[in-house]
């Protein structure tokens, strides 16, 4: 059993009925999922303490979660696809992603809709809440999961203030902390580090407290661009695994459940996808490393896949106390394996490959594994498709592809650029990036829709590759980037480390806390043109009519105290006297200055040229997008 019931709160028709094109009118229906796991079901027994959950007279263990559907109002008018958006930290990413609109927690005007790319093109497009942590406010959506009670255990939060705070919450950001057992706690520590890598030094105990169970407070306050880590002791975590059976039941139900079950879309879809951003990203590669493409009843789920800017990472997304949306670097997210297929550590020795699991148990999707500029320079982008020594490349499995989004940040650029990020605060040395890279990604979408329904090889993978010397250290283009006036080089390259969190982390239990940290992995990045400008990889035309260099990296501000690159954030760095030549040059001179001013508005029939057949792919309404588009 899965999806036992469902509450419809709201259904009603999205803008009146307003048709959009051949998919006609869509529906909206928003409520709420009710599950019911088995526990012993074998796919299952890998959950982290769900044999520790209280169950009902079934013998199942039972949770709820947020439910928000977009789809047809006649069914026989979609594509038979449905899209499942996995939610990033509770919010729905899929609107703003595709149809280039701002990111909105219940779509509802024509602004919300975009272009319409996805409902032009009959998408069926599905959200279901999966953490725990997430707080219900502004149409955030969350999972109701049982804790495993009596269990006690230790909590590592990491916090890298952008702004002054004197108390910061036990947890990522805004959501709901995990309480201290003790305020009075011996055992809690709390250390600071100058920048990553640098060492962490023990914070007296004097001069921090606990002023209430779930908050942190720091004499003197926290100061932008340290990174804190504390360690302390909490009880009773809730079985934070069940969001990724959460999100699989969904699709299951909704692909395969009938009307009697109170499927609204019962026997209207033929297909599955899934797609996610950044930290849902990771959450696609963890669940696949898991091998759950199946449900209760031995049927595959996905067909197909989209974890985008996930880099090599997979998250606490199934572990004790886990911070589902916790994005430090040395956290369990960045442990080995990373590759497709099976890789050796010659220096520990382990084994693995990432769809290992799945793979022996069949039904593995097509994958599209794409990443920007900045997963690469945040250190962990190659490991997807090289060797931990960077010594060779290894390609992936038949069943998926790789790209590279070249000289992009994580998120799509915007025009204007914001001066800092409006989720963090975060602040770049130099201008953020503005190549927006939605007409690149509606294209992939499209060629993996394709791909599935009629078997259409998509185009191959496009990666920085060490066999044409297409992939370097990071360090190899300093000389490049320091020759461009007024640029700053970052000051030091972060790669992951292997990290050991103890006998007990592979049943989901950290026992050591911070991990014992050994050799860093070796990374490398794309290399460069004369200009800067990534050459490998899906070029965007901002790369290949270039008036500006578009970096894979941006140090932080100086009112953020070190020049080290934050992971997300890229720059364009404008090449002023070549665009104030190219208007008095040639015809073509002038074009290249009219896609300069339209830096986040790429042309269809250039983006056609990068990633065919993107001439389905669609533009946006006007093209662009503006500052405060989805973050991580």
């Amino acid at each position: 059993m899965a999806v036992t019931s469902v509450h419809v709160a709201r259904r009603e028709p999205v803008l009146g009925g307003r048709p959009f094109g051949a998919a006609g009118g869509y529906e909206k229906i928003d409520g709420t999922l009710r599950f019911g796991v088995d526990p012993m079901h074998p796919l299952h027994t890998q959950i982290t303490d769900l044999d520790r959950a209280p169950r009902n007279g079934a013998g199942l263990v039972e949770c709820a979660a947020d439910f928000y559907l977009l789809r047809p109002r006649d069914g026989a008018r979609g594509n038979g696809t449905l899209l499942l958006d996995v939610p990033n930290r509770g919010r729905k990413l899929a609107l703003a992603m595709f149809n280039s609109t701002l990111r909105a927690a219940d779509p509802t005007t024509e602004e919300d809709f975009g272009n319409g790319f996805l409902m032009r093109h009959g998408y069926t497009v599905a959200w279901v809440g999966w953490q725990p942590d997430v707080p219900r406010v502004d149409g955030l959506m969350a999972l109701d999961a049982p804790a495993a009670r009596g269990v006690t255990g230790l909590v590592r939060c990491e916090f890298r203030p952008n702004l002054p705070a004197r108390q910061l919450p036990l947890a990522d950001r805004y959501h709901i902390p995990q309480p201290t057992t003790a305020l009075d706690d011996p055992e809690a520590r709390l250390t600071v580090s100058e920048h990553a890598g640098a060492e962490p030094v023990m914070v007296p105990r004097a001069s921090w407290r606990f002023p209430d169970p779930t908050h942190l407070e720091l004499d003197g306050g926290f100061v932008p661009g340290r990174i804190y880590t504390l360690i302390y002791r909490a009880q009773d975590p809730a079985i934070v695994g069940l969001g990724l059976v959460a999100v699989r039941d969904t699709a299951a139900w909704l692909r395969f459940g009938s009307a009697a079950d109170g499927n609204p879309c019962a026997g209207t879809l033929a297909r599955a996808d899934a797609f996610a951003v950044s930290q849902s990203g990771r959450f696609l590669r963890h669940f696949l490393y898991l091998g759950l493409n199946e449900d209760e009843r031995g049927r595959s789920v996905f067909d197909a896949m989209i974890p985008h800017v996930a880099g090599a990472r997979r998250g606490e997304f199934n572990l004790r106390f886990g911070q589902p949306s916790l994005n430090a670097r040395e956290a369990v997210g960045s442990l080995f394996p990373f590759t497709d297929v099976e890789q050796l550590d010659p220096l520990t020795g382990a084994r693995g490959s990432l769809l290992a699991r799945q793979a022996a148990r069949g039904g593995l999707p097509r994958i599209f594994s794409i990443n920007t500029s900045a997963e690469y320079w945040r250190g962990d982008g190659s490991l997807v498709h090289t060797d931990v020594e960077a010594r060779t490349d290894i390609d992936t499995v038949p069943e998926a592809r790789q790209y590279l989004f070249a000289g992009t940040q994580h998120t799509p650029g915007a025009l204007p650029p914001p001066d800092a990020d409006p989720n963090t605060g975060g602040r770049g040395l130099q201008m953020f990036n503005v190549v927006d890279y939605a007409p690149l990604l509606r294209a992939a979408l499209v060629n993996l829709d394709a791909w599935v329904r009629d078997g259409s090889a998509p185009p191959p993978s496009a990666v920085p590759r060490l066999a044409d010397g297409t992939a370097v250290p990071a360090e190899a283009t300093e000389k490049t980037f320091t020759a461009i006036p007024g640029v700053r080089f970052p000051d030091r390259i972060v790669r992951p480390a292997r990290l050991d969190f103890g006998p007990e982390w592979t049943r989901g239990v950290c026992a050591t806390l911070p991990p014992e940290k050994g050799a860093a992995y070796t990374s490398v990045v794309s290399a460069v043109d004369a200009d800067g400008n990534e050459i490998a990889g899906i070029r965007p035309v901002e790369l290949r009519v270039p008036l500006a260099t578009f970096t894979g990296w941006n140090p932080r501000h100086p009112d953020r105290r070190h020049h080290v690159d934050d992971g997300l954030h890229t720059a364009v760095l404008p090449h002023r006297r070549r665009a104030r030549a190219a208007r008095r040059s040639t015809p073509l001179g002038g074009r290249a200055v009219r896609i300069a001013r339209r830096l986040s508005r790429p042309r269809a029939r250039r983006v056609r040229r990068a990633l065919r057949p993107a001439s389905h792919a669609g533009r946006g309404r006007g093209g662009g997008r503006r500052a405060g588009g989805p973050a991580v």
